[in-house]
């Protein structure tokens, strides 16, 4: 990994905690915060699925450590980073970046949500009780993804990175 990769990756990481701080709204019983996804979305298709799941794990982490955040990020955002990477490199279409945040934040982060936050966040509810408020953000955050993705692959200085 390139020095030029990392700085980009930091300032997604930067852009993502900044803008979780500034963008949310209630969605049901919890907060959704798209920022996060729709970076999750850019950096699968700009970076790949690693650089992608390492942005999400790294803004989970100072969102987490900074206040601004739950453990829920962890699962919810690295998930859905990872099969958005994962399926963008399978079909090199965007949307397919967008469908791969939705199941894997949407859909499956959810499943991994109930276990995870019993052991460590002392809570006791089923899946359902996630699937809501999962969706919500996702969603809103793969669409603004989806429409910021293409304007930003016309710079130059995202060319290079794939």
């Amino acid at each position: 990994m390139n020095t030029r990769k990392m700085i980009y990756m930091t300032m997604f990481v930067a852009i993502a905690v900044a803008g979780s701080a500034f963008v949310s709204f209630p969605a049901g019983i919890a907060k959704a915060y798209p920022i996060q996804h729709a970076v999750n979305v850019i950096v699968a298709i700009v970076m790949g699925p690693v650089p992608a799941v390492i942005v999400a794990f790294m803004t989970g982490l100072v969102r987490v450590l900074t206040g601004t955040g739950s453990l829920l990020a962890f699962p919810g955002g690295m998930i859905g980073a990872l099969l958005a990477g994962v399926f963008y490199k399978a079909f090199k279409k965007n949307w397919s970046a967008g469908l791969g945040e939705i199941i894997g934040t949407g859909l499956i982060a959810p499943l991994f949500a109930v276990p995870y936050a019993k052991i460590l966040m002392g809570t006791t509810v089923t899946a359902f009780f996630f699937f809501p408020p999962f969706l919500v953000s996702t969603i809103s955050g793969t669409i603004i993804g989806l429409l910021l993705a293409p304007r930003l692959l016309k710079l130059k200085m995202f060319q290079n990175l794939r």
